[in-house]
């Protein structure tokens, strides 16, 4: 077993202590184990589960850091292929509320979410991904014929 040091803001601290009381955690130490073990499973589930997705990525971020509206900007820039659009509005003085709609393969979509989480100043990052099969079925639609793109129709599970 190794031992890990993390900093958390006091803040952070007294809901992360609230939260290992409240389910029952006889210690930080367990209790942050199985939140990694969680965050771990669901990042793996996210990627193999759909090899396509459409997906929902929100996060707050401090505008207070230097260059970091700049830098996801570029970051999105960057990933023009991924990105349907993306929306950004100040909730106080310091923060700010950014949604991003992204479509794609599941995997780098989770890639892109977690260079944007890996960012100084990004916090309460939620990605929500639903797979879906790329192609261009019509199905019950005979008003139209195109080529050239691809639908993104939910899957069916």
């Amino acid at each position: 077993m190794q031992r890990i040091t993390i900093s958390l803001d006091d803040p952070l601290a007294g809901a992360l202590d609230g939260f290992l009381e409240a389910t029952g955690y006889r210690s930080r130490s367990e209790g942050v184990r199985d939140i990694v073990r969680d965050a771990m499973g669901r990042h793996n589930n996210d990627v193999v589960a759909h090899q396509h997705s459409v997906a929902s990525l929100s996060y707050i971020y401090d505008r207070r850091v230097r260059r970091l509206a700049s830098r996801l900007s570029e970051m999105q820039h960057a990933h023009h292929d991924l990105i349907a659009s993306a929306t950004s509005f100040p909730l106080d003085h310091s923060s700010s509320l950014e949604s991003v709609m992204l479509k794609g393969p599941t995997k780098a979509l989770r890639e892109f979410a977690d260079s944007v989480q890996a960012e100084r100043g990004v916090r309460s990052l939620l990605l929500n991904l639903i797979g879906v099969d790329p192609g261009d079925r019509h199905e019950h639609v005979h008003d139209h014929e195109h080529t050239g793109h691809a639908h993104l129709s939910p899957t069916i599970s």
